[in-house]
């Protein structure tokens, strides 16, 4: 189920980043396949019991920590400069801020629909 989760959100992540910011770089596919996969695993595994908000808040910060993780080294290690928050309010070394924070909040929704669609196909592959 992880790889299938990794294979997805390596494919999800760059596409999202392609409509909302008109590009994207190959360090996202693999940013993307962490996440979804750390989502499934978390959110929909470990927290499943637990409320709405509670899952949505634990994936917002594995993505916010991933992208933290991702910046630190295509960013400011071999300075990529694939992004740069550094304008944004409350960011943290211009890799990750607070309002992408929140919206990550509210994409870990249906990245556990889409984790709990998967989980439902995965047999059957």
């Amino acid at each position: 189920m992880d790889g299938l989760l990794f294979l997805t959100g390596s494919c999800a992540y760059p596409t999202l980043e392609m409509v909302w910011r008109g590009r994207t770089h190959y360090s996202m596919a693999i940013a993307g396949g962490v996440c979804l996969a750390l989502i499934g695993r978390v959110c929909c595994g470990r927290l499943r019991q637990r409320g709405l908000a509670v899952r949505c808040l634990a994936g917002s910060g594995i993505i916010t920590g991933v992208e933290l993780f991702t910046g630190l080294i295509v960013n400011r290690w071999l300075h990529f400069g694939v992004w740069d928050y550094s304008g944004a309010p409350l960011n943290i070394l211009g890799q990750v801020c607070l309002p992408y924070s929140l919206l990550w909040a509210a994409l870990t929704l249906p990245a556990m629909a889409l984790c709990e669609l998967l989980a439902r196909v995965e047999p059957s592959l």
